[in-house]
């Protein structure tokens, strides 16, 4: 693994105002990540780390310090420039799947790649590689209210990962699934991290995510409360077995 960071945020704040007061959602954030990390941000609800994945994805700024994802500073980014960086190495996955109700699974997953006018026949083996990833292929032609939560979270995850992006961010991908298929999205992104060295880095508070983290980073009031490596379950069960 590379010794140069992906990631670097130093003295991170986030602030807003609230009449008189003002709110702290991130009080100096100071993290690095390198390629390849399955990272958590977990914490209660209002505890920053959905304000910090907005950042680490540029579709937010910090009000002080500073934020260096894949080489770019987020604060001094221009609109184009942010949405640039999105399209071309960033893939989100969100709780609520944002699958697009008209579009097929196929097309879902294919309209990322009409943003970099990339040619169609390329398109068409990125779309069918990302669906076999998921193993979601025979659905191609279903449209989204056809699909279990499951199946749909299972094709944001193919949306997600069809550029092949440096960087995936998911915030409580698993929040309206069941253990089954949490698991088995779950494993599918842990496979997908280690076949292709993708970047994961989770803003969550459920349990059944934290298993699989090899890195777990404790918020809470917008501060870094603990910061550790940890073992999966599954390898845990496995150096047992030796």
């Amino acid at each position: 693994m590379n010794n140069s960071y992906l990631i670097k945020t130093e003295h991170l704040y986030k602030k807003y105002p609230m009449g008189p007061t003002t709110l702290i959602a991130l009080n100096d954030v100071n993290l690095n990540f390198k390629k390849g990390e399955f990272a958590g941000l977990v914490g209660p609800s209002g505890s920053g780390k959905t304000t910090l994945l907005n950042i680490i994805g540029s579709l937010d700024s910090p009000t002080e310090g500073s934020a260096e994802v894949l080489g770019a500073k987020i604060e001094t980014l221009a609109h184009k420039e942010a949405a640039k960086l999105r399209n071309e190495h960033i893939g989100f996955i969100f709780q609520t799947f944002n699958l697009l109700p008209v579009y097929t699974v196929y097309e879902n997953v294919e309209f990322p790649l009409l943003l970099q006018n990339i040619n169609p026949s390329d398109r068409k083996k990125m779309v069918m590689q990302a669906l076999e990833w998921v193993g979601l292929s025979d659905r191609k032609d279903s449209r989204p209210a056809q699909l279990s939560g499951g199946q749909s979270q299972r094709v944001a995850i193919a949306r997600a990962i069809v550029k092949k992006p440096e960087l995936v961010l998911a915030d409580e991908p698993t929040a309206n699934l069941d253990a089954k298929n949490s698991h088995n999205i779950m494993e599918t992104m842990v496979q997908l991290n280690e076949e292709l060295q993708t970047t994961f880095i989770f803003a969550t508070h459920d349990e059944k995510v934290m298993k699989y983290l090899r890195r777990k980073i404790s918020l809470d009031d917008g501060a870094v409360k603990s910061d550790e490596w940890m073992t999966r379950d599954r390898e845990k069960q496995n150096a047992g077995k030796q």
